[in-house]
This record gives C-alpha cells, sequence and structure tokens, in this order.
C-alpha cells in the first residue's frame, strides 16, 4: 500500500506572522538580531541576500481593513508591516473560517522567493507546520494565504511567564527536532526559527508557522541550513529552560548572556535543570566539541537532534496536583447538642428529654408499634427461610456467581481503566501523526490521531499495519476497548494486544486481548475472551476504510482514533 502525498489543503485555523511594529522599531529589533545571529562564536550561517542592500526601497501597497482579495479574502487587522511587505488577519469568506495573509508588490525583489517557498511549503502537507492555504499572484500583488490559529500559544507568551516544565521542554524539542527533519529530507529549511515562529495548541502539540516563507520575505538564505535550524532548535530549546536567550544580546523579551562570559550550559544558569536536556541544548549549539560534562557529539542536523532526544530517557509529565480535600462535616447527631456542651461547658442549656406519653392514647400507641415490629419481624425471617429454601440449603453451583452480581441479578458493570501515557508504534516506513496519540484520550471527540491516506486498500500492503502502544499505568485486568473512529465504512480492522513496554516495536509474538473486523460505523468494540492482565495494551489497525479529502490528506484509505477507552 502506497501513501498518499499531502498537497496544499484547506483547514481551519492560522496565526499571525509577528506582533504589529513600526518600521523604525522592526528594523532595530532586525538589526540586533542579525547582530546576534553574526556574532563570532555564535555558529550561526545566516546571510541575507546580497543584492538586498542595493535593492530600491518599495512601498508597501496601500491596504486598509476591509479590503477584498480574490473576492474571497476579507483584510481584518495589519499584524506586521515592514520592508515592503505586509502580514494580515483575515477572514475566508468563502469558509468562513479566520486565516493569515502575506502581502507584497508583485515587483517587489522578493516576490518570485516568496511564491516558490509559498508553493513548497504547501506541497509538503505535514500538520506539524501551519499550512499554506494559497499562493497567488493576481493584480500586481503576491499575496500568500496560511491558517490561523485561534487557541495556540507562542513560545514568546509561554517564555514571558517563566521556563518551561522539563517534560513540556522535551516535547518542543522532540516534536521540533522531528518536524524539522521531516522538512529537510523534502529539501525545505525554515531558517527563521525564532519564539515567535513556534505556537503551542492547546492540546500540548507544537507547531511551526513560516517554514521557508518567512526566510524567503527577509531575504535570508545560508549555505548551511541544516545546521542553522538544529542551532536555531537548540536556542528555542536553552531559551525554555533558562527563560535565557543563549547569546550575549537581548532578544524576544528575553535577557542575554553575561558579556564576555562564553557558552554556559543551561544547568549552570538555573538551578534545577533537567542535565540530559541541559547537554542536548548545548550539543545543538556547539558547532566544534563536545559539551562540558560529557564527550558527546555536536548533533549538526535536525535528524541527529531527533536521535539524540529519542535517546534520553523518557521525562514524564508532573503529577496532576490535587486539591485539598473539603474539611470534614460532622454529622446532623455530632453537631447537635451533645457535642456542643461538652465543648462548652455546664453552663451551656441541655434541652430536656421528651415526655414519656401518657394516658390512654400513649399506652394504644405503644402496642401498636410493638405490634408492627414484630409483624416485620416475622416477615423477615418466613422470606429469609424461603430463599434459603430455594437455593438448596447446600453447595449450589450459583453460590459464588450470585456473589458476583449486583441486587439485580445482573452482572457487575466491568471497570474503566486510566490510560496514563501513549506513543504511535512504528513497524516500517514513518510514522503517521506521532504528535496526536494524546488526542485519543483527551475527552475531547472532536480531536483525533489520523493515518495518512494510502492509494491501496482496505487491507493494507506497504505497512503491516498502524497503531499505538497504551500504558495504564500499572497492571491492569483488561477485558474490553471502546474506540470512537473519526470515519464510518466498510472494512476498518482493529485489535488489542498486550505489550511489555511502550515501544514494543511489533505485534509479532505479543498476545492477543481482542479484534474486530470490518466495522461499518464510526465506533468499535473489542472483547477479550478472557481478561488479559497488562500494563501496555497496542490497539492496531490492519485494514482502514476509503474516506474522501479532508484537511489533512487527499481522498484514500485512512483512519482516524477520537477517544479510546479500556475496562477491566
Amino acid at each position: 500500500m502506497a501513501e498518499r502525498s499531502t498537497a496544499a489543503v484547506d483547514v481551519a485555523a492560522g496565526g499571525g506572522d509577528e506582533p504589529l511594529t513600526t518600521q523604525a522599531d522592526q528594523t532595530t529589533a532586525d538589526e540586533a538580531e542579525q547582530h546576534e545571529h553574526k556574532a563570532a562564536d555564535e555558529g550561526t550561517q545566516h546571510t541575507q541576500n546580497a543584492d538586498a542592500a542595493t535593492q530600491p526601497q518599495v512601498r508597501t501597497p496601500e491596504l486598509h481593513s476591509g479590503h477584498k482579495l480574490a473576492r474571497r479574502y476579507r483584510l481584518e487587522e495589519c499584524v506586521t508591516r515592514l520592508d515592503g511587505f505586509s502580514s494580515w488577519r483575515a477572514v475566508d469568506e468563502k469558509l468562513r473560517r479566520a486565516v493569515g495573509v502575506h502581502l507584497l508588490p508583485a515587483d517587489h525583489p522578493r516576490a518570485r522567493s516568496v511564491l516558490s517557498a509559498a508553493r513548497s511549503s504547501a506541497l509538503l502537507g505535514d500538520p506539524r507546520f501551519v499550512q499554506v492555504l494559497d499562493a497567488v499572484e493576481e493584480n500586481d500583488l503576491v499575496y500568500v494565504v496560511h491558517e490561523w490559529l485561534p487557541d495556540a500559544t507562542e513560545l514568546t507568551s509561554l517564555l514571558a511567564a517563566g521556563p518551561l516544565e522539563p517534560h513540556d521542554a522535551y516535547q518542543l524539542v522532540s516534536q521540533l527536532s522531528q518536524a524539522m527533519a521531516a522538512a529537510h529530507r523534502e529539501g525545505l529549511a525554515h531558517l527563521r526559527l525564532t519564539p515567535s515562529a513556534v505556537l503551542r495548541s492547546s492540546t500540548g502539540q507544537y507547531r511551526i508557522r513560516g517554514l521557508a516563507v518567512n526566510a524567503a520575505l527577509r531575504g535570508i538564505k545560508s549555505d548551511t541550513p541544516q545546521r542553522d535550524d538544529t542551532e536555531a532548535i537548540g536556542a528555542l530549546l536553552y531559551a525554555s529552560l533558562t527563560q535565557r536567550w543563549p547569546y550575549e544580546v537581548d532578544a524576544y523579551g528575553l535577557s542575554g548572556l553575561p558579556k564576555d562570559a562564553g557558552r554556559i550550559a543551561p544547568d549552570q544558569v538555573r538551578a534545577g535543570v533537567h542535565r540530559g536536556l541541559s547537554e542536548l541544548a548545548m550539543r545543538a549549539l556547539v558547532n566544534d566539541g563536545a559539551t562540558a560534562s560529557r564527550l558527546e557529539q555536536p548533533c549538526t542536523t535536525p535528524e541527529e537532534l531527533a536521535k539524540a532526544v529519542a535517546e534520553l530517557p523518557r521525562i514524564k509529565p508532573p503529577e496532576p496536583a490535587f486539591t485539598a480535600a473539603p474539611e470534614y462535616q460532622r454529622t446532623t447527631y455530632q453537631q447537635g447538642s451533645y457535642g456542643r456542651a461538652q465543648l462548652l461547658g455546664a453552663t451551656q442549656p441541655v434541652p430536656a428529654p421528651p415526655q414519656p406519653l401518657e394516658g390512654r392514647t400513649g399506652k394504644a400507641l405503644k402496642w401498636g408499634v410493638s405490634a408492627l415490629l414484630i409483624a416485620a419481624l416475622g416477615l423477615g425471617s418466613w422470606q429469609l427461610a424461603d430463599a434459603l429454601m430455594e437455593r438448596g440449603g447446600s453447595g449450589d453451583p450459583g453460590t459464588s456467581q450470585q456473589s458476583e452480581e449486583n441486587g439485580d441479578g445482573k452482572q457487575a458493570a466491568p471497570k474503566p481503566l486510566s490510560i496514563k501515557d501513549a506513543e504511535e508504534l512504528v513497524v516500517s516506513g514513518s510514522a503517521q501523526a506521532p504528535g496526536e496519540v494524546g488526542k485519543t484520550y483527551d475527552g475531547d471527540t472532536s480531536s483525533y490521531w489520523r493515518t495518512k491516506s494510502f492509494l491501496d486498500g482496505p487491507e493494507m500492503k506497504i505497512k503491516p499495519g498502524v497503531g499505538i502502544v497504551y500504558d495504564l499505568g500499572s497492571e491492569q485486568n483488561v477485558s474490553a476497548a471502546s474506540i470512537k473512529l473519526r470515519f464510518g465504512g466498510d472494512h476498518t480492522a482493529v485489535s488489542l494486544y498486550a505489550a511489555d513496554s511502550l515501544s514494543p516495536g511489533s505485534v509479532e509474538g505479543l498476545k492477543q486481548i481482542g479484534t474486530k473486523t470490518k466495522t461499518q460505523s464510526t465506533s468499535a468494540k473489542v472483547e477479550a475472551k478472557d481478561p488479559v492482565k497488562t500494563r501496555y495494551v497496542v490497539l492496531w489497525l490492519t485494514a482502514l476504510p476509503h474516506a474522501e479529502r479532508d484537511g489533512y490528506s487527499n481522498a484514500g484509505y485512512k483512519q482516524g482514533i477520537t477517544d479510546v477507552k479500556f475496562s477491566g
């Protein structure tokens, strides 16, 4: 089965380029950034276009809020205006969604390179990048339309609040290095990976905006693109661990390192920094040697950095913070006069007990209550004896079974099992969407992990299958799984296996818990004949239904998982 390559697609959301600045302020910031990247010892090789300095000043087109492009994209707010181009938040009136738009004159010296970069980026179709939706030359204008992500937060804003937790920093460097490694395999570089180019969605996934396009807009080129992007990821990791920029200049709202102090490891800048992540940042930043504490080779490509991240011991997320238990509430009896009398002393008045019933009426009521009690005891004894007679009074084989049933005679409800962690299982070829496995158990049925689109099907051929390994936290008796699917139709085949780790490498030799073949709806339930005790459960897809083009891939054989629940 061959994977279908994805092209530029229409998907919801997006993100602006950078905050609105005046041209003078932005020029100063760019000069500081160029100085920072070109400083000796910094290891970056970014160079501006040699002809950029001699190009005549290009006036930004006089556009305003409400201007409409292609009778479709209505400009709303200008977020950047610099060096002959502008960036806008806009509305796609056809699909009724927010988008971002880069605009520059068609005669701008960088117009051709911007169009080329945008079209190349769109062909990548990797959801870890903010997607280019359109790249057009029209009416003496060149404009690039991209996603706008309203629920995402810039790394700049995250770092303004403080350094990231070790698990978040680990996810940052892992996702960025894997994404950039995939881009470089397709011949695409970023060359402007700054905190404002990295977004974190509400689900914790990091996305990169401006792949190839941001550098083209500013005329940035490089002879060593892989080295530059790797060092940029190292700088972002360094900033995430320390809340400091790893050069001697202040940038992106972060203070730089002290003058003439050299390159200081993150764990020497701030106490409590994760040692492994600190060394990883130095390996990505240092060009000509190992780190000070370990003889590790520097990482010079995103691929090398991704492998180094994978070799780190897994950093678990922090334990959820539990709120204090509510103050113990006394019962009505404890709140009554007895407790207060003991605490407050004998001077506190104590109500007298009620007077006994007197007279004929009181005696009649006493006898009536006594008669009712005797009748109730007799009826209860008769029912108990009758139940014992029906069960045979001896070793009835149904006795032990009934003890496991509830009061209605039905089998007790299965116990839900919580999922602590998950990872995509890649047996051969490339991964599907490793950064989105958490969406299968986040409680949000609108989010999902998805496979790529395959040309052949429904049974998978080029791959033996695709799936996810779930960590239940400890060994549990697994008896069933409830799975919500993105696409309906025939031929979704799913199986469950018990594994001994989050990375079993294959399903070969694993104990099968249960299987469900050719489900026709958007849900599947896999039940075990007998419960299987395991900590790790593999959900494995071997056949996929045919689905139409969506925001991630073209039409083909594919499936998505929106929600998974295990029970035991």
